[in-house]
């Protein structure tokens, strides 16, 4: 597919890795799940744009898309292609170099590919020349990362609850370096957080990682495409490493790890096996004790040990960490209402007015929420966790918010007068109670579409016993509707709604 449109996170995706990682087209299109051709052609269109990277904040993926995606032929040339199998064989010759014949290749063709373009055009045609992988590993290049079958039993000292305690064992490919921690479960923020410390740990991250194929970070696994979890990809974009998971499969892929999680049974798991740890911990603070043996042991046909070979060829070639630690963020997907919020375990968040009915990505956190639209981050809110209740920015509500939406108190108030004065009286009573009218709107349209169920008179009768009680919900008018209150006389003892007079906002108040 190398003139089809991808999505636009995969299309920044390549981008990142190419331009960033400075990643093959077979590792980058390997990352992502697309052919090198496609990887190509991306950052063709790319540099025929003239955007610069990164990408500016404010380009919308919109904008990015139409300035990429223009009309098929444009992005194409007449470079001519090399004769590859002709470069391959003078390439054998001593001191001849790509330079030197790509220097010759030119001479030929002065509108060709350029050096950077030959060079990797050639490694993709030679890549297919032997099939088979061979295990050589460059200087962090690679961390393979798995979890332990085994597990390690935690004891409640209170309860005497015994948990089992997975384990995380992550190992760089060149000097084989290990890292390993214990966690109480194996979702995705455990997953996430474990790879966060070891690439403290390490004081720096690898160019690529390689997990074998499970749920938190493989959605779907595939040979050719594999389906990267989102928050697993968000990780590596804030670390500005890669992921090329394991082949289905085959174990040679992972030879590392495995081996890696081998020595974590017999020199961590094994040794550990007599004791009884209280807390997870007291467990990993034991497995860093255990894991600084394992890589500083001697290695028994070559001099030196998994530390100093880390020392030496690794920690040098590492891509320095961020200045802040990935934080994980889950993410959904909901359409903005005519309140201009959106919702997220039953509380409300704005967002800018003019969004009303998109559909928008909500990324949250335990303390922080984030809202997305076409990429762009639009709203940041802290964290609530009280429902029924709206935080709203007033920076999203201005005053030119009723000439842009077509919902109005007063239509709302108009559409209620329709059923009777008690349930007018309710929605004006709604809308007057919250700090701006529009957060009152869900509410009411909710009260009036209650009509459509149990009738228009059932309904009246509901908002005028709703208005005696002082209920000002659709959650309280429904459940008068449920349990068939409405049939039940009004009590006397209660004043009933107060007439309509000039100290009463009414519908012309909003107008």
């Amino acid at each position: 597919m190398p003139y089809g449109r991808l999505p636009m996170r995969r299309t920044k995706e390549i981008l990142r890795l190419k331009l960033e990682a400075r990643l093959s087209n077979r590792q980058a299109g390997q990352a992502v799940g697309v052919s090198c051709s496609t990887v190509s052609d991306t950052v063709t269109r790319f540099r025929a744009s003239g955007i610069p990277w990164p990408v500016p904040d404010a380009m919308s993926d919109s904008a990015l898309e139409r300035a990429l995606y223009r009309p098929r032929g444009e992005v194409a040339t007449d470079e001519r292609e090399p004769d590859w199998e002709h470069v391959r064989k003078e390439l054998g010759r001593r001191h001849v170099t790509l330079q030197l014949l790509w220097s010759e290749y030119k001479q030929q063709h002065p509108d060709g590919y350029q050096y950077s373009w030959f060079c990797e055009r050639y490694r993709a045609w030679a890549a297919k020349l032997d099939p088979v992988m061979r295990q050589e590993h460059k200087a962090g290049e690679r961390l393979f990362v798995d979890w332990a079958g085994d597990t390690v039993p935690v004891v409640d000292p209170d309860t005497g609850e015994v948990r089992p305690a997975y384990l995380f064992v992550a190992v760089l490919g060149a000097s084989s370096y290990t890292y390993a921690e214990a966690t109480l479960c194996q979702d995705t923020d455990a997953f996430l957080s474990a790879h966060c410390r070891a690439f403290q740990f390490l004081g720096g991250v690898p160019e690529i990682l390689v997990p074998d194929n499970l749920k938190t970070g493989v959605n779907r696994p595939d040979r050719y495409e594999p389906d990267i979890a989102r928050g697993y990809a968000d990780l590596a974009a804030h670390y500005g490493t890669a992921i090329i998971p394991a082949r289905v499969r085959r174990p040679r892929d992972k030879a590392k790890v495995e081996a890696g999680v081998l020595h974590a049974y017999r020199h961590i798991l094994a040794p550990l096996r007599n004791r009884v740890f209280f807390s997870l911990a007291e467990l990993n603070e034991a497995i860093s004790a255990r894991v600084a043996i394992i890589n500083e042991r001697p290695f028994k046909k070559m001099s030196g040990s998994r530390a100093s070979m880390f020392r030496e060829l690794d920690a040098p070639a590492l891509i320095p960490l961020p200045a802040e630690p990935y934080v994980h963020r889950t993410r959904k997907s909901a359409r903005v209402h005519i309140d201009y919020h959106v919702e997220l375990s039953g509380h409300l968040y704005s967002v800018p007015h003019h969004l009303v009915r998109e559909q928008v990505e909500i990324a949250f956190t335990a303390s922080v929420v984030e809202v997305f639209f076409d990429g762009q981050r639009v709203a940041s809110h802290a964290r609530s966790h009280v429902r029924g209740r709206a935080t709203t920015d007033p920076a999203h509500m201005p005053s030119s918010h009723r000439e842009a939406a077509a919902w109005t108190p007063a239509r709302i108030e108009s559409w209620a007068r329709q059923t009777g004065p008690a349930t007018e009286a309710l929605v004006a009573a709604i809308m007057a109670a919250r700090p701006h009218p529009e957060l009152g709107f869900r509410s009411c349209l909710g009260i009036l579409r209650l009509s459509k169920t149990y009738g228009a008179d059932r309904l009246e009768a509901a908002c005028a016993r709703a208005l005696s009680c002082g209920a000002r919900s659709y959650r309280s008018v429904k459940s008068i509707l449920d349990k068939r209150l409405d049939t039940l006389p009004v009590p006397e003892d209660v004043p009933p709604p107060p007439p309509t007079h000039d100290n009463v906002r009414g519908a012309a108040y909003y107008s």
